[in-house]
């Protein structure tokens, strides 16, 4: 498929034009086409304008209210416990993320809970969210069950993707990653490109490890990360954001096959108000030089997560956003309704 780059804020406008036709007030529609933008510019495309379309189409059947939002149900403190009211899902993630971080500047750590939300995309938003605003930020959700229990042949688990982000003036440190060893939007892009995944990426239909994602997706079986380590962390993720926030488990996710409904978690600590800042810098900056010290095989190279994306973001808003001329058609095609 032919790729044509686009500029940044185009993007956004025919995103935002798309929202609009779809029920967003102004405002929230560029918000939205935002955080959906910056996950392309940040080279993180299985989980930006990839996902677009599906997106338009869940509003369009009711799985996503455009104008609604959080809503309070309960806190103490530094912990607050919101209903996402079936909003969308990464601006009720910017909202609990910001409130998380509202928080923290109060209190030096804080927990914000969602339940009753929708897919966030690109999870690795909302920690860099935390780390422009200084603060360390770790947020999880659950999905639909996607993967096997380890040796189980159905699908009973989440791949329950995971963000850890810590401030560094040198560049934050953001892992961003799901509980599978591939996430479904990479496998979906292998697939619509006729490609195999680099490495085993789940089970086929015979309980074997396939590198082959077409079979992976008809089955759900995903392969967990690091195996039965991953299923554990999948399991303990997926009951810390269902009891905190009173919401759907995985298994009670997706019951008519949709994942909606989700349940999500937002922690935030401020280095400034635990007076960490200085020891945070010494520290973080010894164990990424340490890191990065190591002796590597032939052509290899050792990389912190989030290195990259610095990288990445001041290549795309100088060079354009690449997007496949179909999609680019499509989305033109919606936004001029």
């Amino acid at each position: 498929m032919e790729e044509i780059r686009i500029p940044f804020e185009k993007l956004i406008e025919i995103l935002s034009s798309c929202l609009a036709n779809a029920g967003f007030e102004i405002n929230r529609a560029k918000e939205c086409a935002t955080l959906f933008a910056e996950a392309d510019r940040d080279g993180v495309h299985s989980h930006g304008v990839n996902r677009f379309l599906l997106f338009l189409e869940y509003i369009q059947k009711g799985y996503v209210i455009p104008e609604n939002g959080p809503v309070l149900e309960g806190g103490f403190g530094m912990m607050e416990r919101y209903d996402g009211q079936s909003g969308p899902g990464n601006l009720n993630a910017q909202f609990a993320m910001g409130r998380a971080i509202e928080l923290a500047k109060a209190y030096g750590m804080s927990a914000v809970t969602l339940r009753n939300t929708n897919h966030w995309m690109r999870a690795g938003n909302f920690g860099w969210q935390a780390v422009d605003s200084n603060c360390i930020g770790i947020c999880f959700t659950n999905t639909i069950a996607n993967m096997p229990a380890w040796g189980g042949k159905e699908a009973k688990l989440g791949n329950n993707p995971l963000v850890i982000a810590i401030p560094r003036k040198a560049g934050p440190v953001v892992l961003d990653m799901a509980m599978s060893q591939f996430s479904y939007g990479k496998m979906e892009l292998a697939k619509k490109k006729g490609e195999k995944m680099p490495y085993s990426a789940g089970f086929d239909s015979e309980g074997e490890l396939s590198a082959d994602p077409s079979e992976i997706l008809k089955n759900r079986l995903a392969l967990p990360t690091g195996m039965w380590k991953g299923a554990g962390l999948s399991l303990m993720l997926d009951l810390l954001v269902s009891i905190l926030s009173g919401g759907n488990a995985t298994h009670e996710v997706g019951k008519d096959g949709v994942e909606k409904g989700l349940s999500q978690v937002f922690i935030c600590l401020d280095p400034l108000r635990l007076g960490l800042v200085d020891w945070l810098e010494e520290k973080a900056d010894a164990i990424l030089d340490d890191l990065k010290d190591s002796a590597v095989f032939e052509n290899k190279s050792i990389r912190y997560p989030g290195e990259q994306v610095l990288q990445t973001r001041i290549y795309n808003l100088h060079h354009g956003i690449p997007i496949h001329r179909n999609l680019w058609d499509q989305l033109l095609s919606h936004a001029t309704q």
